[in-house]
């Protein structure tokens, strides 16, 4: 997956513009293509593996006209995938979410704030992996995706999010796009083999467990760097914007979370380093890219220990990274009276902003495994890729069913806590706003997030899920709140 979050966009000279939400007709056509756009990717899957479901065991009795075999693909190079041609890969999914949450208590409110008034959400993504491998160790992978719907207060007000799939829409109207279109190189450098299973972006194949991975093109930075077992995939697992990804990471991304760039891995048996470089978006929270890379661009460097207890494998990940961009800088944007309190109007090409992150998870017994994030960042310059946190922290718990003979179900369970830095924190009290919060006034304190949730497997690749979320001082504001969020989500895959 995966990829960065945005709550309003800009225009190109930087004057941030709001979505309207969506209501009557334009909803009810929004939901009718939601459920055409499911129906349609559960009719089209395997249906063979589901019609398997709920058969008796034992011998069957062979059809009277047996199916012949499949005709293998004539050898060379297919530019139409044939049935079961491991050169090719094709895969899809769609993921519907609605939100709703009560009142909350509001002495007062800003442009940015969480709206005081009861109200719902739904958002809408349906995308298709393409994959095509061109010689030995190469491949090509491109994602096609629509994107429709809106969060909760247009998508602002917390700065850990309710809605990972929000990262992805920046209007209401059904939006086609292009998500990724990536190369990917593996050079083996004399290790054992380890057979790799097909997935979406992932086409069969044995590769080596010492090699080196290129990749270049668009693509999401969580699609490499970041990665967990138990939270990092918001179409499935946990919903909240600080639990799929670290928070504190204001990671290069246009405002449906992609960007485009080349990443350097080095894959050892038990660990891996990582590098990548980055284009930024122009504008915070822009969807056009800064092209002036000399100045302005993303980096990061991950590196991974992995290791088993038992039959229990574990890992941890320690990442820094440095953006570059045209930022605005909360200082300066204080001490000056004539940038009005807004920290767009301090904004000069080649601004850092840097950070660190840990990412831990460890399998306990085959149907528990726990979770940890943590990460900070410098918090100088304004929030310009991600979200406004500068400071978080996000142990968590995830199960499978299996003890309640549900083996295919999950349940997770975890807590998130999110700060600001002293510059930034002085900004937002003073009146400023940024890009997803901004009450007008702020009594600080954390921004606390506690967020379960239950997956069902209904139906061979179909589950839905319940979630819930309570956030504690929204937007870090102890005069604001709480808020109870509750979401119904319904994804297939295939």
């Amino acid at each position: 997956m995966l990829a960065g979050p945005r709550a309003t966009e800009t225009d190109r000279a930087g004057a941030p513009f709001r979505r309207g939400r969506l209501s009557g007709r334009p909803r009810r056509r929004l939901l009718l293509l939601s459920a055409a756009a499911l129906i349609v990717g559960l009719l089209s899957g395997p249906m063979g593996a589901w019609s398997q479901e709920g058969k008796p065991e034992g011998p069957q009795n062979p059809p009277s006209n047996p199916p012949r075999p499949t005709d293998p693909p004539p050898p060379g190079l297919h530019l139409i995938p044939f049935e079961g041609d491991p050169d090719w890969s094709f895969h899809y999914q769609g993921t519907a979410i609605e939100q709703a949450r009560g009142r909350i208590h509001s002495p007062y409110a800003g442009p940015l704030s969480l709206q005081e008034r009861a109200e719902h959400a739904l958002s809408y993504t349906t995308t298709i992996f393409l994959g095509r491998r061109l010689w030995s160790g190469a491949s090509l992978y491109f994602d096609p995706e629509i994107a429709s719907g809106e969060g909760l207060s247009h998508a602002s007000g917390i700065a850990g999010f309710s809605n990972g799939e929000i990262t992805r829409v920046n209007q209401p109207p059904p939006t086609p796009y292009m998500a990724r279109l990536y190369f990917r190189q593996s050079i083996d450098l004399g290790g054992e083999l380890e057979k790799v299973e097909p997935g979406p972006n992932q086409l069969p194949d044995q590769l080596s467990n010492s090699r080196l991975e290129l990749r270049f093109g668009k693509m999401g930075v969580g699609d490499v760097f970041d990665i967990n077992t138990y939270a990092h995939d918001p179409r499935t697992q946990f919903l909240n914007w600080g639990l799929f990804d670290d928070g504190a990471w204001d990671y290069p991304a246009d405002t449906r979370g992609y960007t485009v760039g080349p990443t350097v891995e080095l894959v050892q048996p038990t660990w891996s380093l990582r590098y990548g470089f980055f284009l930024m978006p122009r504008f915070a929270n822009g969807l056009p890219y800064d092209y002036a890379i000399a100045q302005n661009h993303g980096q990061v460097v991950e590196a991974e220990d992995r290791w088993t207890f038992g039959d229990h494998p574990g890992a941890v990940r320690v990442f820094a990274w440095l953006n570059n961009a045209r930022m605005g800088d909360y200082r300066q944007t204080i001490d000056d009276p004539a940038a009005g309190m807004d920290v767009t109007r301090t904004r000069r090409s080649g601004r850092a902003k840097y950070g660190v992150g840990l990412n831990a998870e460890q399998e306990l017994t085959k149907e528990v495994g726990i979770f940890l994030r943590a990460g900070w960042d410098d918090g100088k310059t304004e929030s310009f890729a991600f979200t406004e946190i500068d400071r978080t922290l996000t142990p968590g718990l995830s199960v499978r069913g299996s003890p309640w003979g549900r083996p295919e179900d999950t349940f997770g369970m975890a807590y998130e806590v999110n700060g600001l830095s002293g510059d930034h924190r002085a900004y937002l009290a003073r009146g400023g706003t940024g890009f997803i919060i901004g009450d007008g006034q702020l009594h600080y304190g954390f921004e606390q997030v506690f967020e379960t949730y239950y997956s069902f497997k209904i139906l061979g690749t179909l589950t839905v899920s319940v979630d819930y979320q309570f956030v504690e001082n929204p937007a870090y504001n102890h005069d604001r709140g709480p808020a109870n969020i509750v979401a119904l989500r319904v994804h297939v895959e295939f």
